[in-house]
């Protein structure tokens, strides 16, 4: 069975950091294009960064750009989100998804139909 996990949210004052993980079970995450997104209450998924199945490309969108740092470890299984400088806006639930692409694909996006498979999600709140 194909799962995602994420873990590593919580409660967090503004300026301070988080490190979100997405460990995979049942399927090999390096197979896979992974992406960070974000759902606030009342408000459409949206995509902050994403990273390749090579890890070749790191994609951010532009309000997280600088704050926040994708990195994968393919011998864990895992994709991690380094979030520092967050922000009360930052306040979300953060959702990592992953996408067949096979290994040494040098392209990402932040695109919600692009991914296939999706964990759970974990709060993250950051209060001012």
């Amino acid at each position: 069975q194909l799962q995602l996990v994420e873990s590593g949210g919580g409660l967090v004052q503004s300026g301070g950091s988080l490190r979100l993980s997405c460990s995979a079970s049942g399927f090999a995450l390096d197979d896979y294009n992974v992406a960070w997104f974000r759902q606030a209450p009342g408000k459409e998924r949206e995509g902050d960064s994403c990273i390749s199945s090579s890890d070749g490309t790191r994609y951010y969108r532009d309000s997280v750009k600088g704050r926040f740092t994708v990195s994968r470890d393919n011998a864990q299984n895992t994709v991690y989100l380094q979030m520092d400088s967050l922000k009360p806006e930052d306040t979300s639930v953060y959702y990592c998804a992953a996408d067949h692409r096979g290994r040494g694909y040098d392209y990402c996006s932040i695109y919600v139909w692009s991914y296939d498979y999706w964990g759970q999600g974990t709060q993250v709140t950051v209060s001012s």
